[in-house]
């Protein structure tokens, strides 16, 4: 009785909180909400035995997917005032795609039976008392579909590499390292390292020190931020000074003329 108690308690507030993540205003609540969702839906795989899909929901998608749209959505600053400007001109097209979903809903749940054989099914992994269900799933995993997991992984692995170059910019600020020369290099090429006497901080000893060179070190030639790209930028600025000044004299001299 106990268990049934709990279970609709879990049901419950799923469902309540389900139906908050799409009808709150604020994104950032639809994500707090998103969050009660997957630890309710987690106490419910409790109930039912799967104490390893329940962990795998709280640390995976509580702990990695709800906390990364949380701070994505809180990094973009979504305006809702200018999210909601077309929310009328798209209504009649999510409602009728609402109530096509709603309709297969309902004739799927109309035509469910249970087949009057299901316990002459031979199971993949036979069921012990001694075996948990993390073992279980372990073995179906990476016996029986291993080649559909070992796809699904590429597929990810695909969508992460595409990710990377979609967004990858070559920005004129970037600073790029030689991997060969960041590894050869020695502590004492990137640190000093001073003893400072009792009572005194290190702003009053004049500041952080940088080695001089510490960047130039590992760094590719020319890129931004070593001394051969300093230089060239002093040799740009004072090669536009010197036109400057040119156009400038001539302006005047056309004047005078």
């Amino acid at each position: 009785m106990m268990t049934q108690i709990v279970f609709y308690i879990f049901a419950a507030v799923l469902v309540l909180s389900a139906s908050m993540v799409v009808s709150a205003r604020n994104p950032v609540h639809s994500v707090l909400f998103l969050i009660l969702a997957f630890f309710n839906a987690a106490g419910l795989f409790l109930i039912a035995g799967a104490e390893f899909l329940a962990m795998i929901l709280v640390i995976v998608y509580v702990g990695a997917v709800a906390v990364l749209f949380l701070f994505v959505v809180m990094m973009l600053d979504i305006r809702v005032a200018q999210a909601r400007e077309g929310l009328q001109r798209y209504a009649p097209f999510g409602a009728a795609l609402g109530g096509v979903l709603l309709a297969e809903l309902v004739l799927a749940f109309l035509h469910w039976r249970v087949a009057s054989n299901i316990g002459d099914v031979a199971h993949l992994v036979p069921s012990t008392p001694t075996r948990t269900n993390t073992a279980a799933i372990g073995d179906v995993l990476y016996t029986h579909y291993i080649f559909l997991f070992q796809a699904c992984a590429l597929v990810l692995l695909v969508a992460m590499i595409g990710a990377i170059v979609l967004t990858l910019r070559d920005r004129p600020t970037g600073r790029r390292q030689d991997i060969e020369r960041q590894h050869e290099r020695q502590p004492a090429d990137s640190m000093e390292m001073l003893s400072l006497p009792l009572g005194r901080s290190v702003g009053a000893m004049g500041g952080f020190l940088r080695p001089r060179r510490s960047y130039d070190i590992a760094a590719v030639p020319g890129t931004y931020g070593t001394q051969a790209y300093r230089e060239e930028e002093q040799e740009l600025a004072e090669g536009t000074a010197l036109v400057v000044v040119a156009d400038v004299t001539k302006n005047e001299s056309r004047d005078n003329e």
